[in-house]
């Protein structure tokens, strides 16, 4: 391995360096304090994105020597921070392999933050997109059987009132359909039980359409005189944490509903894009009906 810092340079804020023991000299006797406050966290995050990389994810997480290699530091280092990393939960080692994954602490640290970012980052896209479509914008999580909303944004007086906080039958909206969309059959199943209207294989096949389109659309399904189309957010792992909704009665929406579905997966794809999300042109195999 070539370009390989020196031993030592870590320094006494290194976390890697778990007993405080400050620099070690070099091999000419006089110890490096040239390296920069803060020198040792851009390590940790260096370690911290190769654990995020494709090929740590696709192998279920990485060896010392892989990320040793990965980062350009040397093993014993690597090692050091490893362990300092995983006494606090940022990382955790398998047991039985011996490899190092992204720990629980660092996704409950994302996920406390990830609603109050997620409302943040969606609320200038979402007035954007009312002014365009001049309908009321909706953000929609999931919770549990229900889709219940965030937030709406209007761009016109006919402003809908009361969707705040309030829960609808997942199945029956567009909204559901695409916060859906990373359940496997069986998952749907646990959910709504066999007894769910519609039945799981056609509320399934609705999912899937509505991910092939990149849209939703429901028309008077869910209320008599009602249409609507939502699109799916992605977070930086690519999952579904949110839909954006357009709603509207029929009379307004209805003869623009494909035009206002893919206008409203552009403002999707945005308020992902802010979120971190990065496009896969490969697309994981999905799980099939049976």
């Amino acid at each position: 391995m070539t370009n390989l810092p020196p031993r030592g340079t870590d320094g006494p804020l290194d976390p890697a360096d778990p007993h405080g023991a400050g620099p070690r000299p070099d091999s000419s006797g006089a110890g490096d304090t040239t390296a920069p406050r803060g020198h040792g966290l851009r390590r940790d995050i260096d370690l911290l994105e190769a654990l995020a990389s494709d090929e740590a994810q696709n192998a279920g997480g990485l060896g010392v020597v892989r990320l040793a290699q990965l980062v350009g530091r040397e093993k014993t280092q690597v090692s050091r921070a490893l362990k300092a990393l995983a006494a606090s939960g940022i990382v955790e080692r398998d047991p039985d392999t011996l490899e190092y994954r992204l720990g629980w602490r660092l996704f409950s640290l994302v996920a406390r933050t990830s609603q109050n970012r997620l409302v943040r980052m969606a609320e200038p896209v979402m007035h954007a997109l009312s002014a365009d479509v001049e309908e009321t914008s909706h953000l929609c999580v999931l919770s549990d059987r229900e889709v219940l909303t965030l937030l709406s944004v209007s761009g016109h007086s006919f402003r809908v009132h009361g969707w705040e906080g309030r829960g609808v039958p997942a199945w029956q909206t567009s909204a559901g359909r695409v916060l859906l969309a990373d359940a496997t059959p069986d998952e749907l199943y646990v959910r709504f039980g066999t007894t769910s209207t519609p039945p799981i294989p056609e509320l399934w096949a609705l999912i899937q359409e509505a991910s092939r389109q990149g849209y939703a659309r429901v028309s008077e399904e869910f209320e008599a005189g009602l249409v609507g189309v939502s699109a799916p957010v992605r977070d930086f792992r690519g999952r579904v944490v949110a839909a954006i909704n357009i709603s509207a009665p029929k009379s307004r929406l209805g003869d623009r509903l494909d035009q206002a579905g893919r206008t409203t997966a552009k403002a999707a794809a945005r308020v992902s894009a802010l979120l971190g999300w990065e496009p896969r042109h490969t697309p994981f195999p999905r799980a099939r009906l049976t």
